[in-house]
């Protein structure tokens, strides 16, 4: 297992369950407990947790892991929902995209579609995510408007007011969302309410919205709403999500495709 991938892990496991002792993390990761207390040693140096004596607590402002330490969750039902919310957009549509890590992978998955390699431009993405516009930058069939705003190191997403001077002027045929949580109650969430503020504007200049969640995300709140469920036209999920949950948002008018 690389450091990285470790990290991740005990990151993971630290978020999971609040604490974590050396053996504990060591037993888990199959790794010796001196390369546990390193790990530990050098995460609290970048403020990611807070080193206790034999272990380690989640940091006191850590409520969310940042964008890099959570590509692996999920990956592949991640990865089949990107391609099925790719395969929703249309040659020379706008497209609204927000941060997180399934809106990557539909960055990705819309890039290699064989029906966009060209066009003037074969679409125009919009996004307030960094990494998704450094991504895609160097597709020349694309054309990139990101907005302004302060970038959040969590997610890379640009936040505050200077975005949504750029979103008040433009509409988009799609907005695709990547939610903290999404419950038929409660609407869409995310865990912070300038990224909500955000995703919001994007749902409103948007013709149609589709929520791009795996199903660990469904029947859950966050912190911060950034839509009702009447406003989400289509929920693309995985196969895990349960037949009652499905009908209770096909009855709220959301059309579900599980993949």
């Amino acid at each position: 297992m690389s450091r990285d991938a470790r990290w991740q892990a005990l990151l993971e496991l630290l978020v999971e369950q609040g604490r974590l002792d050396v053996d504990e993390a060591a037993t888990a990761l199959g790794v010796s407990a001196a390369t546990i207390r390193r790990d530990f040693d050098q995460l609290a140096e970048q403020q990611m947790l807070v080193r206790t004596r034999g272990g380690a607590l989640v940091h006191g402002v850590s409520y969310e892991l940042p964008l890099r330490y959570k590509t692996a969750r999920q990956a592949s039902e991640k990865q089949r929902i990107a391609k099925a919310v790719a395969d929703l957009v249309a040659p020379g549509e706008a497209v609204g995209l927000t941060g997180g890590t399934t809106t990557t992978e539909v960055a990705r998955a819309l890039a290699v579609r064989p029906e966009l390699a060209t066009g003037s431009p074969a679409l125009t993405i919009v996004t307030n995510a960094l990494n998704i516009a450094n991504e895609l930058a160097v597709r020349p069939q694309f054309k990139i408007v990101v907005t302004g705003g302060v970038a959040r190191p969590q997610s890379y997403e640009l936040t505050g007011p200077l975005a949504g001077g750029v979103l008040n002027q433009i509409t988009m045929d799609v907005a695709v969302l990547g939610v903290g949580a999404f419950d038929v109650t409660h609407g869409a969430s995310a865990h912070d309410e300038d990224e909500a503020g955000i995703n919001r504007l994007l749902c409103e200049r948007a013709e149609r919205v589709v929520v791009a969640a795996d199903s660990t995300k469904l029947g859950k709140r966050t912190f911060a709403r950034i839509c009702a469920t009447s406003q989400v036209g289509t929920l693309v999920t995985d196969t895990a999500v349960p037949e009652e949950m499905v009908a209770a948002f096909t009855e709220a008018g959301v059309t579900v495709l599980a993949v």
